[in-house]
């Protein structure tokens, strides 16, 4: 079955969260990712967190559908190398410090040069411009100066993370919605022209906040730390069940409000005067989720969800992992699939995100070893022998 992305080459550089997460979104959907990667480590990705068999496995979700390939990008051979490589492709994504790939002659202006049609997508912690650009910047702290972690937690806390590289998995998003919008520009608008695709992860985190700057703007709000409930929003809260586990319910629509009070016994308050729009019963959030708790704190977990169900009133657990794997849903919908790790095991993995009915997306091969698809890619993007790709390897440039 054809891909929507297939045909599309795609040259990553960089390592880690953001720009790789980028390019695995465009693999999944058929492009034809290849990876550069320094020749003597690789990407540190295959050694953080979880190790298995001498590589990360979180590596080999990241870099699924991938091809590797190491050049050494810090020597001018490398460079050239690469060069060469931009000649072939539609996109080039990186996620140095900016100024780097321009301190190796890689930078988007003497790409343009090769590949006037190159879309570059530039992921970086404050962007390619403004007075931080030259800062080192993670996901972390693009999630504090974007504001989402002084949200994030109880209000007698100190702020917290979610606990996923958030603020990169964002940054990937736009990264991947940016490019496919130049591509757009570029080939169905007919212009033939790249562009640049500058991506900050600060401005991802910050794009999400809802409507925090115009509140502040008129009315000097400030959004602060405030648990599991949302304020200005009722009643949504995470309350405790007789049995210890814990149901998040969202009632705050008008109608679905009037549900959910005649379902734990209180049609009195589905037509109270005082609670018929959102702004009322915000007013009065800490008495509605006192009167749910009361009630989940009566039953156990499973017969406040069969009720809740039964009124039609968005409601549901807070998974682990563990649980998550066990979820008849996520299997019927396929988000829960096992790939051949090796001659031996399976692997479970998450599956494809969106669904698409005509070009679905799809793991081809997990995260490939260093260097993998290298000479592969010599011969079948650059037309180069066995003898030239042996010789760049005695030269230590791939």
């Amino acid at each position: 079955m054809v891909q929507s992305l297939e045909g599309v080459k795609v040259l990553e550089m960089g390592s880690l969260i953001a720009g790789p997460f980028a390019g695995r979104l465009m693999a999944e959907f058929g492009a034809d990712v290849v990876k550069v990667e320094p020749p003597e480590k690789g990407d540190p990705l295959r050694d953080w967190r979880h190790v298995y068999e001498g590589t990360s496995l979180w590596w080999r979700l990241q870099a699924r559908n991938k091809k590797s390939i190491t050049v050494n990008l810090k020597s001018e051979e490398g460079q050239n190398l690469v060069k060469s490589l931009v000649e072939q492709c539609d996109i080039v994504i990186e996620n140095f410090r900016p100024g780097t790939l321009e301190k190796w002659n890689l930078g988007y202006e003497d790409l343009k040069e090769i590949n006037p049609g190159i879309v570059m997508v530039r992921v970086s912690g404050y962007g390619q411009t403004g007075p931080y650009r030259n800062k080192p910047g993670f996901g972390s702290i693009g999630e504090s100066m974007g504001g989402l972690r002084h949200i994030t937690g109880h209000p007698e806390l100190p702020p917290t993370r979610v606990g996923v590289s958030i603020g990169d998995s964002l940054a990937a998003m736009y990264s991947v919605i940016g490019a496919m919008m130049a591509l757009y520009h570029r080939d169905v608008h007919g212009t033939g022209k790249g562009q640049v695709v500058d991506v900050a992860l600060y401005e991802a985190v910050f794009s999400l906040l809802e409507g925090s700057l115009p509140e502040y703007d008129k009315m000097g709000a400030v959004r602060e730390r405030t648990g599991s409930s949302l304020p200005g929003i009722a009643p949504s809260n995470t309350y405790q069940c007789r049995d210890g586990k814990y149901i998040v319910i969202g009632g705050n629509g008008d109608a679905i409000f009037k549900r959910l009070m005649e379902a734990i016994g209180h049609p009195e308050l589905a037509v109270d005067e005082r609670f018929q729009t959102n702004s009322g019963r915000a007013k009065q959030a800490a008495l509605l989720d006192e009167t749910i708790e009361n009630w989940t704190k009566t039953v156990d977990f499973d017969y406040a969800l069969e009720v809740l169900d039964g009124a039609n009133v968005p409601a549901g657990p807070i998974y682990s992992i563990e649980d998550i794997v066990k979820d008849p849903h996520y299997l019927s919908r396929e988000m829960i699939q096992s790939f051949k790790l090796n001659e031996e095991e399976d692997l479970k993995i998450p599956g494809v995100v969106p669904k698409m009915s005509e070009t679905p997306g799809a793991t081809n091969w997990l995260g490939p070893e260093l260097g993998q698809h290298t000479e592969e890619v010599m011969k079948n993007w650059l037309a180069y022998d066995h003898d030239k790709v042996q010789e760049l390897r005695h030269k230590g440039i791939i």
